[in-house]
């Protein structure tokens, strides 16, 4: 183990944080804290226009959901300006850059050509060797980096492989623009550098980006990052992913009821495999993650196996932790304020006494949720469909006797409950499902709920009669 790795998480709030972000994010802190290095999170804000504060704190908000902690402060990339353009000047004194003073007009009519001739839209090199002095007057210049024409750039990628560009394709791009602002790329190697990055994990969306970066580098005569290029994920149907597959906000995973290590567990496995492991603890994610475990192929997003996931990280999951979790989650819900005004104390304790039946059942809190809200439900209950048709005459005739069994239980506890009930069934003649359907749609308003001698007991024997005497015969 070291301590020399340091990565970084290096999203733009132009938008939200997606999937397809928490997992490079995911990737590089499971590659840090496995090895002890450092994780550090930087806001590539240079695009000032469209930055905005409310995607810059759901950036946050949801890496701190996900419980992917950083190092240090955020880094806000436009803090560092001054010191972007102290290095394009650099390399414009070197003579590794130069200044450009084409028009928008000029640059319009260049990638119009390049499409005319059926070539990739690039700047053309016009002022490349050009003396300044023929400048136009009030031309305010951009400084463009002199990019090597001959040979190639090499990138020694980690997923990809030995990845090769010819240096013919690759433009003089912008590092500083007309109004002296630093561009995305100057400002990247130069943080990353300053940053003291070894380690850069992305999308595969940005291999051409690190062949014009790597030629900054060399330029400045610094050293490279690893560069580790992940594919991006896909559909279940291999199409690009949108958001009928699940291309949806990391908020919106939460307020669809998904744990954070649930979703932690299942970005891993997209993209990345340990063996044939699919259920996979956080903590042997940060023993068990490498790069050569990243595939080239793109992932495709599942939702039904996220959710067979999720199944299994609510059934370990400890029931006040649970208890926990829905009253974070409640006040995200239209209904949530409704509901929290309903629950008591004494709401809250039933929720967790019940907690052990409504988790087994659950693949999301959500679903959860619902299925527990016959323990606040208020009388008399409103019967679903199925319910209502559960309760004939003839099950209500049962439920009436039942009840008189039941009222004159010495205690309220599964033992008496469930041996009542059976003794019940088996005198009438009865399988167990005969009586014990009637009794769950008259105490649940439905026909599926956890197992109906815990409902009994949860509700409580005043409750329960009372409910019961509702749908009676």
């Amino acid at each position: 183990m070291t301590d020399a790795v340091v990565t970084r998480f290096a999203p733009s709030p132009t938008g939200f944080l997606h999937i397809g972000g928490a997992r490079t994010a995911l990737f590089n802190w499971l590659y840090a804290r496995g090895r002890g290095g450092t994780f550090l999170l930087r806001i590539e804000d240079t695009d000032r226009a469209r930055s905005t504060k409310e995607a810059i704190d759901a950036i946050l908000d949801g890496l701190k959901w996900l419980e992917l902690d950083w190092d240090g402060a955020p880094h806000f990339q436009h803090e560092g300006a001054e010191r972007h353009r102290e290095i394009a000047e650099r390399l414009l004194a070197e003579g590794k850059a130069y200044k450009c003073f084409a028009t928008p007009e000029e640059l319009a009519a260049m990638r119009e050509k390049a499409r005319a001739e059926g070539r990739a839209p690039g700047y053309d090199g016009t002022w490349r060797d050009r003396d300044p002095s023929e400048a136009p007057a009030g031309v305010a210049p951009a400084i463009r980096f002199r990019a090597p024409r001959e040979g190639e750039t090499v990138i020694e990628d980690r997923v990809q492989g030995r990845v090769v560009f010819q240096n013919k394709d690759l433009d003089d791009l912008v590092l500083l623009r007309s109004d002296g602002s630093p561009t995305y790329m100057l400002s990247v190697v130069v943080d990353d550098h300053d940053m003291g990055i070894t380690h850069v994990i992305r999308g595969d969306d940005h291999l051409t980006n690190a062949a014009r970066q790597s030629q900054i580098y060399e330029a400045l005569g610094w050293a490279r990052p690893v560069f580790a290029h992940v594919p991006l994920i896909h559909g279940p149907d291999g199409a690009k992913l949108s958001k009928r597959h699940g291309a949806l906000r990391i908020e919106a995973y939460r307020a669809m009821g998904y744990l954070p290590e649930a979703l932690r567990n299942y970005l891993a496995r997209l993209g990345w495999s340990h063996g044939d492991d699919e259920i996979i603890s956080t903590e042997q994610l940060l023993e068990w993650f490498d790069l050569d475990g990243i595939g080239r192929s793109p992932a495709r997003f599942d939702f039904k196996k996220l959710e067979h996931l999720n199944a299994h990280y609510i059934r370990e999951s400890d029931d006040e932790a649970l208890v926990q979790r829905i009253k974070d989650l409640l006040p995200e819900r239209e209904d949530g304020a409704a509901l929290l005004s309903e629950i008591n104390d004494e709401g809250w304790e039933k929720l967790h006494r019940a907690m052990p039946g409504l988790k087994a059942r659950a693949k999301t809190l959500v679903e959860l949720i619902d299925n527990a809200r016959f323990l606040f439900a208020r009388r008399p209950l409103t019967l679903d469909p199925k319910a209502a048709k559960v309760l004939d005459e003839t099950a209500r005739k049962h439920l009436a006797a039942l009840a008189e069994r039941l009222k004159a239980l010495e205690t309220w506890d599964i033992e008496a409950i469930e041996a009542a009930v059976r003794d019940y069934a088996d005198r009438a003649g009865l399988k167990l499902g005969k009586i014990a359907q009637p009794l769950r749609a008259a105490l649940t308003g439905r026909t599926v709920s956890p197992p109906i001698f815990d409902v009994l007991a949860v509700l409580g024997r005043e409750e329960s009669l009372a409910r019961i005497a509702d749908q009676a015969g």
